[in-house]
């Protein structure tokens, strides 16, 4: 057993006015708002099953290629599924809002006014080479994460002033922002690693090592940029703790790499891969009509997605001079024809984005309240003015050619004209108006050309630029690029990582996802607002502002959204339903030992 140094006591440390770690209940979980719906005695989440078989495999196709084992780096392209080896302090209860429960932490201890949070260790757990979890990894993990880790962990972490070893089963964290209220519950997120593992390692190297963690699985094979295995830890120390009992059933994961989306729906269908999450409206509506998909061999599911669609669009790198003027934005805003693509290639399956909350209580509409316009009035000088006398959402003439009108007469305002041949040029400089589309899925290219023509009878010129997913990744690391199909994913409860997506700080931080370059003091303190929320009604406040602010800005070209996912599968997997409300849980799923049986004796027979 590793020595561990008692750096301080608790209490010594703790800020002034601060409740004694003494004189605060230990308690099970946490919730964002209000109680854990849970007991403290729970045996197991309710969409889990305890008795569920163990064993069979799930494969699934990954995109690209992978170089790296490490996925905690700016450095490399990491494997997929690397989370399945590391546990966290605490896990979340996918059946709600924002509530976690104890994982490698059975105790938690949360100073009521949120100024510091303790967590005691479960001392059963174990990494995979048999040493023990203790606090000092979970200090190792902090500092090693937010110091070398992506920027992402610094953004997220940002307001912890100080985390140290209370004892060998004790780490406690200060917290310096108590408005906070995510933060203690984030926290709990973070990833253990195993600080005598990386004693004598570079942590910042791309590596192709089978790392070592304490989770569920381990890494059994790595086949660089082509496969990795990972296989159930038999005498794994949590299988039996109460969020991790009936889950984590399947023996192997395996993820395939193909470097094309139309070659892996081949690859399904021939049985190679059991699962696939369908992205392609086309494919769910056309492709599955398939033999063994119509002799009841693969099933299809959409499953309710109860949280906020989150904003997916052209993302409008504003580092680039030609971004930089709002009305450049907007008229590209107005040259993107929704309605034609969801009618001529969606099959009308999808829902147009408005709103960076979309699907939520938090976007917003209509006026700022009120309440909004309290959050925004400090900033009026600085924000345009529809932002506060003009209603979301935003009107588009529903007419295509009235339209391209209006967006040619705002690239005119923003000193472009049309040469005789058409060609949009600036009157200063004589330079045409151009601009790339970095991809690295050709199954976009066809939603991307009508966006192009459209440009084009304009006189913008666009076009697109097709690469490997690893060079699409250097490029988005260093914002090398024009305009890139991104996403912003949100959760019911946003907070702290609001930072690292709008934050000036991360503008020019390497591998940060704020993609756009927003540098903006109006827009980081509108973030500070919502990450500040004390309540519900704060908190959609504060997100609804934010986003009224973002949207008049015209930062991105919004696409669209479904408020479900669509899985198909090969019939041998079994799941309890109904599904949690806010997160699919595939960790809840299991291979039904007899269909699994005989789907494979088809597969080996054809």
């Amino acid at each position: 057993m590793r020595s561990i140094v008692l750096l301080t006591t608790a209490l010594a440390a703790t800020p002034a006015l601060a409740a004694a770690p003494a004189d605060v209940p230990t308690r099970h979980g946490l919730a964002l708002y209000g109680d854990p719906a849970l007991p403290a005695d729970f045996d197991h989440f309710p969409h889990a099953d305890p008795d569920a078989p163990v064993g069979g495999t799930l494969t699934r196709s990954a995109n690209g290629s992978f170089d790296s084992t490490n996925p905690f780096i700016i450095q490399g392209t990491p494997a997929s599924g690397l989370n399945a080896i590391y546990d966290t302090l605490m896990v979340a209860n996918p059946d709600e809002p924002f509530t976690m429960y104890g994982l490698l932490a059975e105790g938690i201890r949360l100073d009521p006014d949120r100024r510091w949070i303790e967590f005691d260790l479960d001392p059963d757990a174990r990494f995979h080479d048999g040493e023990p979890v203790d606090a000092a990894d979970v200090v190792f993990s902090f500092e090693t994460l937010t110091e070398k880790g992506q920027p992402f962990y610094a953004a997220y972490y940002a307001d912890v002033s100080d985390v140290r070893v209370v004892d060998e089963n004790t780490v406690h964290f200060d917290l310096a922002d108590s408005d906070s209220r995510e933060l203690p519950l984030i926290l709990g997120q973070m990833p253990i690693l195993p600080a005598h593992y990386w004693e004598d390692r570079d942590f910042e190297r791309p590596t192709r090592d089978a790392l070592l963690g304490s989770g569920p699985y381990r890494i059994e094979e790595i086949d660089p940029g082509r496969r990795i295995v990972y296989e159930r830890v038999d005498d794994y120390w949590g299988k039996d703790r109460p969020v991790n009992r009936g889950r984590h059933n399947i023996g192997r994961l395996v993820y395939d790499y193909y470097r094309d989306q139309t070659v892996a729906l081949e690859a399904f269908k021939a049985g190679n891969l059991d699962m696939r999450i369908e992205s392609s409206a086309r494919n769910w509506a056309t492709a599955y009509d398939f033999p063994a998909a119509e002799g009841g061999f693969v099933r299809r599911l959409e499953v309710p997605d109860g949280q906020p669609a989150g904003m997916q669009a052209y993302v409008l790198n504003t580092r680039r001079d030609i971004f930089q003027d709002v009305r450049v934005r907007e008229a590209l805003n107005l040259v993107f024809d929704f309605e034609w693509l969801n009618q001529n290639l969606f099959y009308g399956a999808y829902e147009r984005t408005h709103s960076y909350f979309e699907n939520s209580e938090m976007a917003a509409k209509g006026l700022p309240s009120d309440a909004e316009l309290a959050l925004l009035e400090p900033w009026r000088d600085d924000l345009p003015a529809r932002v506060f006398d003009t209603p979301l959402p935003i009107e588009r003439p529903d007419d295509g050619r009235a339209r391209l009108r209006e967006a040619l007469a705002l690239l005119h305002a923003a000193g472009y004209e049309n040469r005789d041949d058409g060609t949009l040029v600036n009157t200063e400089t004589g330079e045409p108006l151009s601009f790339e589309v970095l991809l690295y899925d050709t199954q976009f290219e066809r939603v991307v050309q009508p966006l192009l023509r459209n440009l084009s009878r304009l006189g913008v010129q666009g076009d697109i630029r097709i690469v490997d997913v690893n060079q699409y990744l250097n490029r988005l690391r260093r914002f090398d690029f024009d305009v890139v199909v991104g996403s912003f994913p949100q959760s019911a409860n946003p907070g702290n990582e609001q930072r690292e997506f709008w934050g000036s700080e991360y503008a020019d931080a390497p591998q940060s996802r704020n993609l756009i370059g927003l540098a903006d003091p109006a827009i980081d303190a509108l973030v500070d607002d919502l990450i500040a929320a004390d309540s519900r009604e704060a908190l959609d406040t504060a997100a609804r502002a934010l986003d009224r602010v973002l949207r008049w800005g015209f930062y991105v070209i919004p696409q669209w959204h479904l408020g479900s996912t669509r899985i198909a599968v090969w019939d041998k997997f079994g799941w309890k339903e109904p599904f949690p409300e806010y997160n699919l849980d595939l960790d809840a799923w299991w291979v039904d030992p007899e269909r699994g049986a005989e789907i494979e004796a088809r597969q080996r027979n054809r």
